[in-house]
C-alpha cells in the first residue's frame, strides 16, 4: 500500500493532496496540467519537502513531519523516470544501464541487467550513444536504467509527453510488460487518458492541487469529476470483459460483459483472459425493445439506473448490464421521447468498443 498526506504551499500554488492505493500496480496520477502531478511525485521521492504530512510504502515510513522523519533521496530506493531521457551524452545504452547499477551494489537485486535489455527491446541498442537513438529508444534506456537501480517504487512524470504519437505507440508496450511481470509499484504521471486506460490498476484524479476522486479505473471513470475534466467525446464507462471466443482469421472475439456479449476486434488474447474496454456514451444508443436490421452488431440488455445533466445540454444515461455500469449520452429531446426512468428495461446498442490491452488475465478456477 502506497499512502500519501502532504501539504505544500508556495505562492501561487498549493497543495493538499491524500490518497491511499494498493501495490503492486499502476498508481495514475492524471489531471490537467498544472494540477500538481509533478510536485507531488517530487515529494513521494523525496526531491521536495512537504510543509507537513507523512509518505508510507508498506510497512515502511519514508517521511513524517510530525516526527521529523525524511529519508534521504538516495535511500528511498525510488527510479524516477522524467520527461526527458536525461541519459549521459557521452555513455552508449550499456553505460548508462550499468550507472544505475553501480548506484546500489549493496541492495536486494529486484532484476537484472539480462532481464532488463529482453524486457525493454535493448539488445540492439546497447553499443549506441543517446544521440543516435529515438525519442522511444532514449526514454526505454531512461526507465531500464531507473529499473537498474533496483527500486521498490517506480515514478514516471510523463515519460511519453516529450515523444510524437508513433514513439508513445512504441514505448507503451513496454510499460504494459513492466507491469504484468514485475511486481513493482508504479507511480505514473499523465494527462492523457488513454494512457490511464491502458496501464492503470488505481487513478488519483488531481484539479488545482487537490484529490478529487480515487479508485479503481472503472469506478472513477463513472465519476462527474473525471467526466469534467476530460470533455464530452471521451466520456465513457470502463470495464472488463472476459474472452469466451477468438476468431484468428477475421481479427474478432466475443467478450463477457455483465450478463451480455459484446463482438469486438481483438487478437492473439487467449481465451479466458479478462480485457480492459472503453465504451465512450458517445457511440451507445438506447432502443426501449430489441432492434433488428441494423449494422449495430452490439446489443446488451440493462436497466436504466439513473439519468444526469451533463456539462454540455446533454443527458448521461447510467445503464446496470448485469453488475457492469455502461453510459450513452442522449438529448433532451431523446430523453423526453423514450420517457425514461430508473428501472426502465432498455437495449443498449453499442457502435463502438476500444480495447485496452489483455494483461488482466483470469485467474485459474476464477
Amino acid at each position: 500500500m502506497l499512502q500519501v498526506s502532504v501539504v505544500r504551499k508556495r505562492p501561487g500554488f498549493s497543495l493538499e493532496a491524500t490518497f491511499a492505493a494498493p501495490t503492486p500496480g499502476v498508481i495514475a496520477l492524471f489531471g490537467r496540467s498544472g494540477s500538481g502531478k509533478t510536485t507531488l511525485v517530487n515529494i513521494i521521492s523525496g526531491l521536495w519537502a512537504p510543509d507537513a504530512g507523512d509518505i508510507r510504502l508498506d510497512e515502511d515510513v519514508l517521511t513524517d513531519t510530525r516526527a521529523s522523519i525524511a529519508v534521504a533521496v538516495e535511500r528511498r530506493r525510488i527510479g524516477y523516470v522524467f520527461q526527458e531521457a536525461r541519459l549521459f551524452p557521452h555513455l552508449n545504452v550499456t553505460g548508462n544501464l550499468r550507472y544505475g547499477q553501480k548506484r546500489v551494489r549493496a541492495a536486494p537485486q529486484v532484476i537484472g541487467f539480462d532481464e532488463v535489455v529482453t524486457l525493454l527491446g535493448l539488445t540492439q541498442l546497447l553499443q549506441r550513444r543517446p544521440r543516435e537513438l529515438s525519442g522511444g529508444e532514449r526514454q526505454r534506456v531512461a526507465l531500464g536504467r531507473a529499473l537498474l537501480s533496483q527500486p521498490r517504487l517506480l515514478l514516471l512524470d510523463e515519460p511519453l509527453a516529450s515523444i510524437d504519437l508513433a514513439r508513445r505507440e512504441e514505448v507503451l508496450p513496454y510499460l504494459e510488460a513492466l507491469r504484468e511481470r514485475l511486481a513493482i509499484p508504479m507511480v505514473y504521471v499523465s494527462h492523457q487518458f488513454d494512457e490511464v486506460l491502458r496501464l492503470a490498476t488505481h487513478v488519483v484524479l488531481l484539479e488545482a492541487g487537490r484529490v478529487l476522486a480515487q479508485g479503481p479505473v472503472n469506478a472513477v471513470s463513472l465519476r462527474p469529476e473525471l467526466q469534467s475534466i476530460v470533455g464530452p467525446d471521451l466520456v465513457g464507462a470502463v470495464l472488463e470483459g472476459v474472452v469466451t471466443r477468438l476468431e484468428p482469421d477475421d481479427g474478432s472475439a466475443d467478450l463477457a460483459v455483465g450478463t451480455g456479449t459484446l463482438q469486438v476486434s481483438l487478437r492473439d488474447v487467449p481465451v479466458g483472459s479478462r480485457v480492459r474496454l472503453q465504451v465512450l456514451a458517445r457511440d451507445v444508443i438506447l432502443a426501449t425493445q430489441p432492434v433488428h436490421g441494423l449494422s449495430v452488431r452490439n446489443a446488451l440488455a440493462s436497466t436504466v439506473t439513473a439519468i444526469s445533466n451533463d456539462d454540455y445540454g446533454a443527458v448521461l444515461v447510467s445503464l446496470d448490464v448485469g453488475g457492469e455500469i455502461v453510459l450513452a449520452r442522449i438529448t433532451q429531446n431523446a430523453l423526453q421521447a423514450l420517457n425514461l426512468r430508473p428501472g426502465d428495461a432498455v437495449w443498449a446498442l453499442v457502435k463502438a468498443v476500444s480495447t485496452r490491452g489483455h494483461a488482466f488475465r483470469l485467474a485459474s478456477g476464477s
